[in-house]
């Protein structure tokens, strides 16, 4: 019954995404704005498909913050690029410099005022990337990073990037980071999806003023605690996980 629903909801969500990809295509000479919105209800359907295809919702733990902040989070799941658009008031996510050079699906990230990042650029993509963040939280916007800088699955620790470190360095606003467990339901390069709940819980931010080094090994103690957390919890409460894939 798993198979079944999971490939209905494939070809359902994927024709939904170039819905998406046409009206974005289309909003590229108007203002961001327009982009952004358009984004934010179709997230709101994507969310009532998800919900009623397969079975699987989400909750929040925390607060998410509203004003200019960077979001840090665990990245497990393609469901974890779109999700913030309901959580927050104007997400705009760091991207790897390939993604934004696709034709049409990268020229529309960065119309919604995504982030590109240069990864094997060296000090001057990360600098870039600083005066790129500090311009979005000048606007009041929240900027979401994945500082393991690809999908990783439910566990996986360390390798975190160093552009988050250049960023909490510089800026003056609030450091967040997420935990969650989305990659139990929604793995990546998985066909299959699960139902339940998924879990997105918002950390405190960051204390000011740690050396590079200690922020790092604060960051990823938090965040790493705090998502295997997640994940134990959610194979206590939902037992079909156990059975993998």
């Amino acid at each position: 019954m798993t198979a079944l629903s999971s490939l209905l909801f494939n070809v359902v969500f994927f024709s939904y995404n170039m819905v998406l990809l046409l009206l974005l295509g289309f909003l590229l000479p108007f203002p961001r704005r327009w982009s952004q919105v358009t984004t934010r209800v179709w997230t709101k359907g994507a969310a009532m498909v998800i919900k009623g295809m397969l079975g699987l919702t989400f909750e929040v733990r925390g607060t998410p913050p509203q004003g200019p902040c960077v979001i840090v989070s665990k990245h497990q799941s393609a469901w974890d690029t779109f999700v913030f658009y309901l959580l927050v008031n104007d997400p705009n996510y760091v991207l790897k410099k390939e993604l934004t050079r696709l034709p049409v699906w990268g020229w529309c990230a960065l119309k919604c005022g995504a982030i590109s990042v240069d990864r094997d650029g060296g000090g001057a993509a990360l600098k870039q990337l600083v005066r790129d963040v500090e311009a979005r939280m000048a606007d009041g916007r929240q900027v979401v990073i994945f500082p393991e800088g690809t999908r990783k699955p439910p566990g996986a620790h360390g390798d975190y990037q160093p552009g988050v470190a250049a960023i909490y360095a510089r800026t003056e606003a609030p450091v967040v980071p997420v935990a969650l467990n989305s990659g139990l339901f929604w793995g990546r390069r998985s066909f299959m999806k699960q139902s339940g709940v998924i879990t997105v819980e918002f950390l405190d931010a960051m204390p000011k003023g740690l050396k590079r080094r200690e922020f790092m090994a604060e960051l990823e103690n938090r965040m790493d605690v705090a998502a295997d957390a997640l994940i134990g919890e959610a194979k206590t409460r939902f037992p079909h996980l156990n059975d993998g894939p």
